[in-house]
């Protein structure tokens, strides 16, 4: 058994998974490129679904925007359902083979709506050749493609993420230091995937060669599935958990029971199983002080006392909950104010595919007699994302070291986040006075003569601001959730954007509502040149800044998760959960 790993994990056929022969990098590198490829599909309709919008379905700038938000709000709120059946039904491997099937059958969908009937007439599709309007039947075929498109690559990202760090044993010294590592290099395989869709995808699509790009885009997903199987007998797997809604609710309604009982001050007398379950690799949590109207759920009465005091009685779950449950809903409640704070700042991060792209639409896109594509300015964000994700440990934190001679502790996931925030704010600010002179150079037409290279500086910020808020967020979320509950922990961080891209629809329909009174454009107009989308960038700082002083608030008072050791304990069984009572009643 020395050659097990040390933190529950199995194999395929269900046995302690074995480290010669599971997990390690063999099975991180398989999941990284099957990320990479399924980046690549995505993005490659992700990147211009507001160009495609706009030239094949006839919508305007603020419809296109809003249609795209919605869509990626969706995506991202997908993650929760693959995150949910991930921990508690199908495994995190399970999970992710079906998305992705489902994720190719979008494709395949989308690629066959494009190519039978929606580019009409012949050749339309390109930038200033749009199509005639489809029927509703032939809209609606694109929204259930796209929707299926966005179930299935949602889904997938929270269960491929912790599938991937699974592979490496946390009670292992050097694999710990590999697992703190896979997060980073899962991100940069997400931008590089999404990096080819920008250079190569974009430009065809830009042609209006629609169908063959997405036809590409499908190979690329079929691929991601094949070399995601490739490794079915290596990957190392965890044990179902329960039913976090079931168990969350349990203590709900425990708690509300017992609600006119006294509590202890310091957490006397409340239930808790000794010892590790042997057939759950999740590991107890510590009692905390806070959020003490909960503590109610595990506090024994003598009635319960005298039946866990007999042999072979067991509680009723409804009525009596374990500490460690109990702390399981505490640790939700206490992420949320920081869930909360990172979905305002995810607003930044959807304009980046909509607005950003709109705005590089009306410059000029020539240099020389090179025509740059508006939504292959995206791959700027992703080079600086990517680039600061590979230099962060091995340049920029010993740098920090040095200026702040702080030789001991690395910036935390939670300053990290902050100072993603303070970029962003930096870069929306770029945004606006970017488009301020944009309408300097404005034509009499719907562009200006402005390069869009004056881009460049917003995308870098942004992209920076997104490796320093997305990365930490992940490793904070995964690190402060109970064992059984990680793939909802970063479901939960990956939902984020979800609520955002929702946030940053409901601001902008707000604001052309009101911008757009007593006959005026609004700040978002369908000719941009008549519009201040400079106000808007503007706004979005401001926001930015004020949810970052909560943040501040809500860090300064956060407490961390208290795990206790896996070794600590080897009882689990009904003997010492009779004695544990025993000991209660005495």
């Amino acid at each position: 058994m020395e050659s097990c790993t040390k933190y529950g994990t199995i194999d395929m056929h269900g046995n302690p998974a074995r480290k010669e022969t599971t997990g390690g990098w063999r099975a991180g590198w398989l999941v990284l490129v099957s990320e990479g490829l399924a980046a690549l599909a995505f993005t490659g309709v992700e990147v211009n679904m507001v160009l495609f919008s706009k030239s094949v379905l006839g919508k305007s700038n603020a419809d296109a925007a809003n249609t795209f938000s919605i869509w990626m709000g969706t995506l991202n709120i997908c993650t929760l359902i693959g995150a949910f059946l991930s921990d508690s039904y199908l495994g995190r491997y399970l999970t992710c083979v079906v998305f992705q099937a489902l994720l190719i059958i979008g494709l395949v969908l989308l690629s066959l709506a494009t190519q039978e009937f929606l580019l009409e007439p012949e050749g339309c599709g390109k930038i200033g050749n749009v199509c005639n309007e489809p029927s509703p039947a032939k809209v609606a075929s694109f929204y259930i493609s796209i929707y299926l498109l966005a179930l299935g690559s949602g889904a997938i990202e929270p269960a491929l993420a912790t599938l991937g760090a699974d592979q490496f044993d946390e009670e292992d010294a050097e694999e710990n230091k590999s697992k703190s590592a896979f997060f980073s290099y899962y991100y940069v395989a997400l931008n590089l995937g999404s990096l080819f869709a920008l250079t190569v995808l974009v430009y065809i699509e830009n042609l209006g060669k629609w169908v063959l790009a997405f036809w590409l885009s499908t190979c690329c997903g079929l691929l991601a599935l094949i070399f995601l199987i490739g490794g079915t007998s290596r990957y190392r797997r965890t044990r179902l958990s329960s039913n976090p809604i079931s168990s969350f609710s349990q203590v709900i309604v425990a708690s509300v029971r017992k609600f006119k009982l006294d509590l202890s001050s310091h957490g006397e007398g409340l239930y808790e199983v000794p010892g590790n379950d042997e057939k759950e690799c999740a590991r107890k949590i510590s009692h905390t002080d806070d959020f003490k109207c909960l503590d109610r759920a595990a506090l024994m009465t003598q009635s319960e006392k005298k039946l866990l005091s007999i042999k072979g009685k067991t509680r009723n779950p409804w009525k009596l909950c374990t500490v460690t449950q109990v702390e399981e809903v505490k640790c939700v409640l206490r992420l949320l104010p920081i869930w909360f704070c990172t979905i305002v700042a995810s607003i930044v991060f959807v304009q980046v595919l909509s607005l950003f792209v709109e705005q590089g639409a009306a410059m000029n896109t020539q240099i020389s007699n090179f025509h740059i594509a508006p939504a292959s300015m995206n791959a700027v964000d992703i080079i600086s994302t990517s680039t600061f994700i590979i230099c962060y440990k091995r340049l920029i934190v010993p740098l920090y070291f040095k200026v702040t001679k702080n030789t001991v502790q690395t910036p935390s996931e939670l300053q990290r986040i902050g100072i993603g925030m303070v970029i962003s704010i930096i870069g929306m600010i770029v945004a606006g006075l970017v488009e301020q002179w944009r309408l300097r150079y404005a034509d009499e037409g719907e562009t200006s003569s402005l390069s869009i290279c004056w881009q460049i500086p917003q995308y870098v910020l942004v992209g920076v601001s997104e490796a320093c808020i997305y990365v930490a967020q992940w490793e904070f979320f995964t690190s402060q959730i109970p064992d059984g509950l990680k793939s909802l922990g970063l479901g939960l961080s990956m939902s984020s954007p979800a609520l955002g891209s929702y946030l940053c629809t409901i601001i902008l329909t707000l604001v052309m509502k009101f911008t757009s009174k007593h006959g005026q454009p609004g700040w978002i107009p369908p000719n941009l040149n008549q519009g201040h989308m400079d106000r808007f960038f503007f706004l979005t700082a401001a926001l930015i800044a004020f949810d970052l002083v909560l943040f501040i608030i809500f860090a300064n008072r956060f407490k961390c998760i208290k795990l206790e050791k896996r070794d600590e304990g080897k009882e689990t069984t009904e003997d010492a959960i009779f004695l544990e009572t025993r000991r209660l009643l005495s």
